[in-house]
């Protein structure tokens, strides 16, 4: 498409076609969305569109959630679907396995936007029905891949809201069962509860220890300590009941890379055993011993038939279990994703199907093949001859070129894998910070005298050093039990001594003033005041006196989980460079196959045709057809996909690591990582983000007052209307008017206007009241005198906010609204603004800022943070500043570049410019959704923001410079791995085909040719790791 004509034809075709409706053609976008009433419309719609002589393809199918009525009609129920399914994934190597898996998943009708992690070893994808899941595993199995399902999430936004506030689902694993009878005491131990318990899946069976069963948790009185104990109260036999927790999704990652690490040591130990007697016998006799050895000769004699000598025969006998037990995990996994490409059913065109498939393991599997089944045909052409009257047999066999290939090649492998494991540590980092118990207080009367006796032992003689008015609570009635975490519920109260970690989120309500190190989860290393009400978080240390913590979320909503979701969501997330190395890796295959057919019939062709020399031919058995092959043998072999395939992904693995280690998780993952590496332009909010926007406080106020409207009665009104709204700014005001006496009264009809202010009634007054700001007032027309405009002018440049508030007297009709206050807010300037914009402005990046406040106070704040006051844009609503962000994506200065940045991954001249918003994530989430880059400044535990591509953990806006540094460096690994795969891939091409071998009869053997293939992926995840020494920079 080229202009709005385009768009516009292609609305008229697709709306003729019968189910179609809500046709949205984006041009800019390229792009555009139709609702279908089946999904056998969808390639109608592409058909037509390309019949038009455009192209369309489906990017993805989502169902549009319905509510239905259940046959009662008594609460909503909701269609099946759609789920999102996270499935654990083994045997991927390389890109093209993942790929592979991508393509035969997003085949199967009802799946969409699936993404597959190849480090991670798990792939994502959204799912119409739950029975589909199934379906996903047995497709991935089929190709020769491991698969199992590990999370199955309802995705209906109402149905998440139902089982968030509902009651808390667990599984039990009960042991010491050991007849048919110990189902049954099991469940009749529940029967106590009742209905407060809810039995999902009983336990009908020994073998199967499993229960799941809901209930609603009301901590102390009713917990699932309770239940636990009632389970656990039988006599005859004793059960251990204990929290079932499934592995998450890193532990079975860590599980399938272990124990493919442990199948490919078993072979490779297998092949280096195999590999020393091949060496001795192929490598040492034949070469560095003197013919006239007696062993030698013994070696070289023909054996059994022909001229096949004991050498050749032995060399048989060791290669080919190498083949067939070392090797054979490679033929079976290429013979898989063969049969799953032409499987019947496959929506592949045919075409496609021989110009892209394949992966690492069919160019491994073709190497080792055509080596070890070309030497068993010289074997046989060798006993089928006459046996040489020196006495010496035949030896011009590749068996010992199996058993080296497949030893280098394993071995590669092998530290590839170890190394990859090293990239994917940053969330096995952070869920390490969860500790396994927690000191839970527990009030006497709710503990048997014996757990009394030992609830504190010798080991918990530390507990016992708090503070007088713990030591006091302790012996009016509470006593601390160790508990596992996940026995904990929310309300419990917990004791965290100096030196421990709170076990879960919650509030600060007992203990003298302490610190905290908060620098796992923000990244910095200074310690962080707590007072009683304060919010301590899991994950965090205490290091200071001992305190009392109230849980208030359990069960994976505490601030950790929320990182690691994030963390774990981001690595999912593409950069738009890896979709040139998943186009590369999808024609490798194919390509290198051709390359290797060709160079045997070039070469083939030179030697039959006698234009090389006859001294080329250096073997006695085979003639050109043998002394060519070995080239397309070296061919096969040295092309290495895996290094271009890795380039990315292992790279943007350890930045996501890097960034969460320093308080920023990258949400937007390997996109946003890509984008914020050339960012031109910084668009700052001013509340919140350049100011701390925390406490601001009134510091000046000016009231009209006259006999109808006292100082104490216009106080009283602005407190009232003002408990309406969430601002930071109105907090300010109630603070204020509850200090200066402000009367009580009570306001009707309260009608809030966001970015502008509030309108109220108040019938006792008899008087309408609008408070907010100036153009606030211009809409309703407020008389406001000069005295108080003096004021104001005075206060916006000094960087306040200022508030008005006008009042409407219902006794007079013909009156207007009168401002009778004016307040003066003041938000204080983060100390390091003025120095971070400094540095963004040294590296050549624009500085803009946008605010709802007026001019001129807007203005004034940037004077004093070093932002240009024509690149301030005030006076906007929160929907305007989205607005403003896509004009200047279209109409803003782009950051100059030089050198080889110019040839090398920066954007062309006519390109728009790269915009980076940095907001507080409630009011400018319309900003940060149109932004390229989204930067949500975190408030403590607020790290949930949906619409930013990167969250700030820390308010601190040095993380800015950190993410801006950290991104460069991270995509400039990106393209230094990249460029390095291709033209390693480049030189080692030709030199196996044989291009260097009339200089000197240098040729690479199909031995040395599999070490080079080790080499280049091992090399690129090295290179990538490198970037484990970063140093978050000074400033």
């Amino acid at each position: 498409m080229t202009c709005a004509a385009c768009s516009n034809t292609i609305t008229d075709i697709v709306s003729q076609i019968p189910g179609v409706s809500n046709i949205v053609v984006n041009l800019l976008g390229n792009s555009g969305t139709v609702t279908i009433d089946s999904e056998d419309v969808k390639e109608k719609v592409v058909e037509a569109i390309d019949d038009a002589g455009y192209e369309a393809e489906i990017y993805s199918i989502e169902p549009i959630k319905v509510l239905q009525p259940s046959p009662n009609a008594q609460a909503p129920r909701w269609q099946d679907g759609p789920y999102h399914a996270v499935f654990s994934v083994g045997g991927m190597t390389c890109a093209s396995c993942s790929n592979t898996i991508t393509e035969l998943v997003s085949q199967l009708p009802g799946a969409s936007n699936v993404t597959v992690n190849l480090l991670g070893k798990f792939a994502n994808a959204t799912i119409e029905r739950r029975d589909l899941a199934e379906t996903i595993v047995e497709t991935i199995e089929d190709a020769g891949y491991e698969a199992e399902l590990i999370t199955l999430e309802d995705m209906s936004s109402e149905k998440a809201e139902l089982e968030q506030a509902g009651p808390r689902q667990v599984s039990l694993r009960v042991d010491g069962m050991f007849c048919k009878h110990c189902p049954e005491k099991v469940m009749s131990s529940l029967s106590e509860f009742g209905s407060d318990i809810t039995v999902t899946k009983p336990i009908t069976d020994y073998t199967d220890p499993i229960l799941n069963l809901s209930y609603q948790p009301s901590s102390p009185s009713f917990t699932i300590r309770n239940i636990i104990s009632a389970i656990a109260a039988s006599k005859a036999p004793p059960f251990k009941v204990s929290m079932y927790r499934p592995p998450s999704l890193e532990e079975r990652a860590r599980k399938m890379q272990l124990h493919e690490q442990h199948q490919m040591l078993l072979r490779l130990a297998f092949s280096v055993v195999v590999a020393i007697p091949t060496f001795i016998i192929a490598i040492v006799y034949m070469s560095l011993i003197p013919s006239g050895n007696r062993t030698k000769m013994w070696f070289m004699e023909p054996m059994w038939a022909g001229n096949a000598s004991r050498l050749e025969w032995a060399l048989l006998f060791l290669a080919t279990p190498v083949m067939f037990y070392s090797a054979g995990v490679f033929h079976r996994r290429s013979l898989k994703e063969l049969r799953a490409l032409w499987r019947r059913g496959s929506r592949t065109p045919v075409w496609k199907r021989f110009v892209r498939f394949g992966s690492m393991n069919l160019l491994v599997s073709t190497g080792v093949s055509v080596a070890y089944f070309a030497s068993i045909a010289l074997l046989g052409l060798a006993a089928t001859q006459t046996p040489s009257p020196t006495g010496n047999g035949d030896t011009t066999t590749y068996f010992d070129s199996v058993v080296f290939l497949t030893m280098f090649l394993l071995a590669g492998r092998f530290m590839e894998a170890h190394s990859k494991t090293r990239t994917a540590d940053a969330i096995t980092a952070l869920s390490k910070l969860r500790p396994a118990e927690a000191l839970l207080l527990v009030p006497v009367v709710q503990m048997p005298d014996e757990q009394t006796r030992c609830s504190v032992g010798d080991g918990d003689a530390d507990l016992e050093k708090g503070d007088e008015k713990l030591e006091n609570e302790r012996k009016t009635g509470w006593v601390v039990q160790k508990v596992d975490v996940s026995l904990l519920e929310a309300g419990d109260l917990v004791r965290v001594p100096s030196g421990s970690t709170p076990p879960a989120d919650g509030t600060l309500v007992a203990g003298m003033e302490c610190t905290f190190d908060e620098s796992s989860l923000t990244g910095e290393s200074r310690l962080v005041k707590k007072e009683i009400g304060d919010k301590v978080f899991l994950g965090t240390i205490n290091k200071g006196n001992m305190v009392d913590v109230r849980i208030e979320s359990v069960g994976g909503e505490s601030m950790l989980d929320h990182v690691v979701k994030i963390v774990r969501e981001g690595q999912t997330r593409r950069a738009p460079i890896e979709r040139i190395a998943d186009l590369l890796t999808g024609y490798f295959v194919p390509v290198v196959t051709l390359l290797a057919v060709l160079t045997w019939i070039i070469w083939l062709a030179l030697g039959v045709s006698g234009v090389l020399p006859p001294g080329y031919l250096d073997i006695e058995v085979g003639g050109w057809v043998v002394w060519s092959l070995e080239f397309a043998i070296a061919v096969f072999v040295v092309a290495c996909p895996c290094g271009i395939g890795l380039a990315a992904p292992t790279a943007l693995l350890v930045g996501s690591g890097l960034a969460a280690k320093f308080g920023i998780l990258a949400r937007g993952g390997g996109e946003a990582f890509q984008e914020a590496a050339q960012l031109d332009l910084i668009v700052f909010d001013k509340t919140g983000t350049l100011t701390e926007g925390g406490e601001p406080q009134v510091t000046d106020a000016k009231l009209l007052s006259n006999d109808r409207w006292k100082p104490e009665v216009v106080l009283g009104m602005a407190a009232e209307i003002e408990s309406a709204s969430s601002h930071p700014l109105a907090f300010a005001l109630r603070d204020y008017c509850a200090a200066n006496r402000a009367s009580s009264t009570t306001a009707s009809r309260l009608e809030e206007v966001a970015g502008k202010g509030l309108k109220a009634h108040f019938t006792d007054r008899k008087c309408s009241v609008i408070i907010g700001n100036e153009a606030w007032m211009k809409d309703h027309e407020a008389l406001i005198p000069n005295d108080i405009g003096a004021l104001m002018d005075g206060w916006k440049m000094d960087a306040k906010s200022v508030i008005l508030l006008a009042v409407l007297d219902d006794t007079n009709a013909s009156q207007k609204y009168e401002v009778l206050a004016a307040f003066a807010v003041a938000d204080q300037i983060r100390e390091e603004a003025k120095q971070v914009i400094s540095h963004l402005r040294d590296q050549g990046i624009s500085t803009w800022m946008i605010s709802g406040d007026n001019v001129t106070t807007a203005k004034a704040v940037a004077r004093l943070v070093g932002i240009p006051e024509n690149n301030v844009i005030a006076g906007v609503l929160p929907h305007q500043k989205a607005e403003k962000i896509q004009w200047l994506q279209q109409t803003g200065p782009k950051r100059a570049s030089s050198g080889w940045k110019r040839l090398f991954g920066r954007r062309r001249l006519n390109e728009r410019c790269i915009v980076a918003m940095v907001g507080d994530g409630i009011n400018d989430a319309p900003a940060l959704t149109m932004a390229d880059v989204g930067i949500a400044i975190g408030s403590g535990s607020d790290v949930a923001v949906t619409s930013a591509s990167f969250i700030l953990v820390t308010s601190n806006l040095r993380s800015l410079l950190t993410l801006a540094d950290l991104s460069r460096k991270v995509f400039n690994r990106v393209k230094f791995n990249f460029l390095w795969a291709v033209m390693y891939n480049l030189a080692a091409l030709p030199i196996a085909a044989g291009v260097v071998y009339p200089a000197g009869h240098a040729r690479l053997s199909p031995v040395w040719a599999s070490l080079a293939m080790a080499l280049s992926s091992v090399s690129v995840v090295c290179s990538s790791l490198h970037l484990k020494l970063y140093k978050e920079p000074k400033f």
